[in-house]
């Protein structure tokens, strides 16, 4: 299910790690449930497990397995170097202003007020100063297209990471199913968690160098042997 490997689901199960239903003595598992799991929990697995997820979800969603899902999202115009906002809410108010440059998003105020929402919930920061809002389900009327939105702040911006840090780097995404959805969380959270990307990132003066960074990195992972 969602690329999680049958028998780690079921002695996560076994310990009340992960959501399910005991039905005699089989697990049952419901595919909504277990996606908004994963979604609030891959900030915290590491590179093996994240690699499983990812590796799950390609075969799940028959794509092959050295296809760049993030590479063809990435949008120029959705890429900045210098956000110039200064809250948790403006964070996200521009984040949604920069995907609607891409001609992708229907309706702005749904998608805006999804990613709030999701927020409200538990945050999406994670270590290292970085957070990648997204909204808790798929938009399929509010998008065109999948959508990925990277962006810096000039100053660290309290965003509820469980280091402390402020956080200063931004990915917003989004799609219109849950599979994409979900595999592009896997697959950013795999690019970023060995730091290199992040501290890359820190460094970077414009969004065309930012935009290098990431394929350089969705590259360098899918050489990887499995």
């Amino acid at each position: 299910m969602l690329g999680m490997d049958v028998r780690r689901l079921e002695r996560m199960a076994q310990r009340g790690q992960i959501p399910c239903h005991k039905v005699g003595t089989q697990f049952r598992f419901n595919r909504a449930e277990v996606t908004d799991w994963l979604q609030q929990n891959m900030g915290t697995m590491n590179g093996d497990h994240l690699a499983e997820v990812d590796a799950g979800i390609t075969a799940n969603r028959q794509t092959h397995k050295d296809e760049a899902i993030i590479i063809p999202l990435l949008r120029i115009e959705a890429i900045t170097a210098n956000l110039g906002a200064r809250t948790r809410t403006s964070v996200m108010r521009e984040l949604v202003a920069l995907a609607q440059k891409t001609g992708l998003v229907y309706d702005s105020e749904s998608l805006l007020e999804a990613v709030m929402q999701r927020e409200e919930l538990c945050s999406t920061a994670m270590e290292g100063g970085i957070a990648i809002p997204h909204p808790r389900h798929p938009l399929p009327y509010a998008l065109a297209g999948p959508i990925l939105v990277v962006a810096k702040t000039t100053q660290g911006i309290g965003f509820g990471g469980s280091d402390g840090l402020l956080a200063s780097l931004f990915f917003l995404t989004a799609s219109q199913d849950d599979r994409h959805h979900v595999h592009v969380l896997a697959r950013l959270c795999r690019m970023l968690h060995d730091g290199t990307l992040i501290r890359q990132m820190a460094n970077a003066q414009t969004a065309q160098e930012m935009m290098e960074l990431m394929k350089q990195q969705e590259m360098k992972i899918l050489s990887q042997p499995a």
